[in-house]
Order: structure tokens, then sequence, then C-alpha cells
């Protein structure tokens, strides 16, 4: 079982710092300027495959909701500092340069980096195919552990120079309601949510290709619908509670087990009706039912189907120091 160490208390704001180490062939422009437009475009060394990454403002608004789902309440203030967010789910495209068998690709990395990757454990081979024949080419990653979405972003961090991580459930929270078009954009009738999520109604039962419905206000596709996403936070049904009388400023839930996990924003596999920004999802052994490895596989997961995840990176970067701290505590390492 996973066990990992309590983080010190603001740690969150205090990877917010600068970070100072990059690397060649890696992200090294700099942004002075953070609004609504904003976007970067990070390449992989050594390949053809690149993402874009959108700027999403800090700033304060209602986390949760009053409804009849207890986890979901009360609802509470909640500040989210800037920082920038994949304008789609992590293809395989992208999630497949991970893996062990195309290590060789980043052998042209400087010598320094290339011994920080190969340090990296990579997934070992899935016990069947992932995708599930749904697709692979512009298609969402899907079935793989939060353990595995987060050792693919120390990969990522490493290979590129630049930090990346998962979401706190908070800020996806904040890029979902704050990228909406408007306050009541999610009383919406049915045939304008249409266009923007992938649901059980029109998804022909399966994922859909990334970036084919309608983005929200910050230009983020699919941030519901299509698949779930994966967050840093362990699921607590009454952790709001904490924060009924309070502005919570960047929380996170940290935790200290592999499950439960929180995943958000609905998918292709859920009723339209049943997908908001606000219901939270929670993982567990469940999701490898099928699998018949034993132990069951730490990377790979036979019953998620229907749940991704998506980047984000900080504005204001982590030291090298700062960043390591933070994998070691999310990774036990």
């Amino acid at each position: 079982m996973l066990k990992l160490t309590p983080l010190p208390k603001g740690f969150l704001g205090i990877l917010t710092l600068v970070f100072a180490a990059s690397v060649q062939y890696g992200f090294s422009q700099t942004i002075a300027k953070l609004d609504s437009s904003s976007v970067y475009t990070q390449k992989i060394p050594g390949t053809e495959v690149s993402f874009d990454m959108m700027a999403i403002p800090g700033g304060i608004y209602t986390m949760g909701s009053d409804s009849l789902n207890i986890d979901e309440s009360p609802d509470h203030l909640v500040k989210i500092d800037s920082l920038w967010a994949g304008k789609y789910e992590v293809t395989w495209e992208l999630f497949d340069l991970f893996l062990a068998e195309n290590k060789t690709v980043f052998d042209s990395l400087p010598d320094e980096t290339l011994q920080k990757v190969d340090a990296i454990t990579r997934p070992s081979p899935p016990f069947e195919d992932p995708s599930l024949g749904m697709g692979k080419d512009g298609f969402p990653v899907v079935n793989v552990s939060p353990y595995a979405a987060l050792t693919f972003c120390k990969w990522l961090s490493t290979v590129t120079g630049r930090f990346y991580r998962l979401p706190t459930e908070a800020e996806w929270e904040y890029m979902c309601k704050k990228g909406a078009d408007t306050e009541d954009f999610f009383s919406e009738k049915t045939d304008v949510l249409d266009q923007y999520i992938w649901s059980y109604e029109n998804s022909d039962y399966q994922y859909a290709k990334v970036g084919e419905k309608l983005p929200n206000a910050f230009g983020l596709y699919d941030i519901l619908g299509n698949v779930c996403e994966w967050t840093l936070d362990e699921y607590n049904a009454t952790y709001y509670e904490k924060f009924q009388d309070s502005i919570a400023e960047n929380p996170w839930n940290i935790p200290t087990k592999l499950h439960p996990r929180v995943y958000r924003g609905g998918s292709w596999y859920d009723d339209l009706e049943n997908i908001s920004p606000t219901k939270r999802g929670e993982s567990g052994l469940y999701l490898q039912k099928n699998d018949p490895q034993i132990p069951k596989s730490f990377w790979w997961y036979t019953d998620s189907s229907y749940i991704g995840f998506r980047l984000v990176s900080p504005v204001e970067q982590p030291s090298e120091e700062e960043a390591q701290k933070f994998w070691q505590i999310v990774l036990d390492e």
C-alpha cells in the first residue's frame, strides 16, 4: 500500500516560487504577462510531439454546491493562484513517449538530463490494450492509475525542464467554473451543453478525439465530458467542512494512500444530467476488478476507460529542490 508523508503547511504555495532549473531543448521562454488569451506550446525534445498550455489567471470563487450530494457541500470560498493548464487532456501520442520501449528516443538529451530521465521508472507493459480499441491517434489517455499519471508528470518535467503536475481538486473546479461563459452556464438546455460535452447520450459509447467540442472561456477543451480527469487530492466526503468559515488558499487534501483519489469532470460513460463542475469521483479497487494479475498493476487499470488526466504548471515555478520534495511526497520516493 502506498504510504505518503504529510506535506508541510502551505507547501502548495511554496511550489509557486521561481524554478531556476532548465535543460537544453526545454522550455526557455519567459512569459511576462498572463491573461486569458495567453498560450504557449511545449515541444518535446527529439520528437515532433508538442502540446499547448492555456493561461488561467488566478482568483477567488465559490467551490462546491448546496446540492443533495453531501460531498459537494458546504459551498465555500477558495483562492487559486495563476497557472497554466493543458488545452486538451493528455493524449496517447504524448503519453506513449513515456513508455519504456521508447526510451531511446531521448538519447540526444544532455548527459545530465538523460541520467535523470533514465532514473525514472517507466510503466510495465499493460495486460491488455489500455485503449480497449477505442482509438489512440488524437484520443485521450485512459486506464492509467494516478501513480502512473504523476510519474509521467515527473518524467515530462525532467525532459522539458518545466514543472508539470496534476491539478488539485480546487484548481480543477476553478478552471471549470470560472471558464464558463455565463454564471448560469451549467443550467443551460441539453442542446447547448451538447456542443461542449461528450456524454453517454452523444458519445456512441466510447471516448472521442480531443478538441472536437467547443472549448470553455479559458480555451480548455473537454473540461467536462469525454473522460474524467485525475486530481492530486485524496477523496474525503467531509473535506469541505473545514473551510466553511474562511477563504481557503490553494487547498489540497494530501494523499496518504493509493485510494481513494478524486477524479473530476464526468465522461462519455455518464448521463449528461450527472455531469457537473462540482461532482466528485472516488477511486477504488473497482477500477482494477478485471485485472487477473497478482499483484495487480500499479500502472494500468482495466476498468477506467472513462478516466484520463490534464496537465497544469504553476506560473511561478518551484525551485529544483522544492520540485524534488514534491515528487518525494506524491510518489512516496
